[in-house]
């Protein structure tokens, strides 16, 4: 635990600590259980990783925040309480755009960018997740599935089997697991994307430091015309779109994801 504020955030550490750390912010709904496992050691192999959590979900204190900009306070207090000037930060979805505003904010904390599945300010229908959230979920229950299975894959055949794939992954984990994510966590986290996807876009940021962009280009949660979005906003920004993937496309890409952000990182 790491206490940030006089609230512990839940938090955890893989590989080795060489080098400048990766800090990993996850999606919306997810506790720190909810990182592939293959994702997460591929990253951690040559470098310290760190998967932090947020206020009030898991095993974390607190309650959960509803704004983007509260929950990039906290990780901009962590990141000083864990005495680190300078880390790469990969988000994932809502953590992509945390990340967005961590380095809006505290640019010299962050030396490179990696957003995944993730939009802008007022980038194109994130308005709507929502609606595609809550629907995707009626529809999986209906179908006794899990709802990430509707949300983050494609219904195609490789989609299925990456699916399946993953969720099974999700399960490896026996010891020292995360608390349960509520249901108050899943509507203050939508309510904080609603909220950044009502804001009025933004011009180009005056972050300078290289940018990786991944996404799937049959994201039905961040439309991929977000992916454009972002790279106007960061114009040193360079973006690889995945064909027939989701808004999961990292756990169904992980091995390629692994390649993609190890290069990107490499110095």
């Amino acid at each position: 635990m790491l206490l940030v504020d006089g609230v512990e955030l839940v938090y955890r550490e893989l590989g080795p600590a060489t080098g400048i750390p990766l800090v990993a912010l996850n999606h919306l709904g997810a506790n720190l259980d909810d990182w592939d496992p293959r994702l997460a050691d591929g990253l951690a192999l040559d470098r310290r990783l760190i998967l932090l959590g947020y206020r009030g979900v898991g095993r974390s204190g607190g309650r959960a925040r509803d704004a983007i900009e509260e929950m990039a306070d906290d990780v901009i207090a962590a990141l000083r309480v864990l005495d680190l000037p300078r880390v790469d930060l990969l988000g994932l979805s809502m953590g992509g755009m945390v990340a967005q505003d961590v380095v809006r904010r505290a640019p010299e904390l962050v030396d490179r960018l990696i957003l995944i599945s993730s939009g802008p300010a007022g980038g194109p229908a994130l308005t709507e997740m929502t609606r595609v959230m809550v629907g995707g979920a009626v529809r999986a229950s209906l179908a006794l599935a899990d709802p990430k299975a509707r949300l983050f894959f494609t219904r195609s055949a490789a989609g299925k089997t990456a699916s399946r794939d993953y969720l099974g992954r999700l399960r490896e984990r026996r010891a020292d697991r995360d608390g349960r994510v509520a249901l108050r966590v899943l509507r203050a986290q939508l309510s904080a994307v609603h909220r950044w996807g009502e804001q009025s876009p933004t011009g180009p940021s005056s972050f300078d430091r290289p940018v990786l962009i991944l996404h799937g280009d049959s994201d039905r949660m961040v439309p991929v015309g977000n992916a454009s979005a972002l790279a106007g906003v960061f114009p040193t920004a360079t973006v690889t779109v995945f064909p027939d993937a989701g808004h999961g496309v990292v756990f169904q890409n992980h091995l390629d994801v692994v390649v993609a952000v190890r290069a990107f990182l490499h110095r």
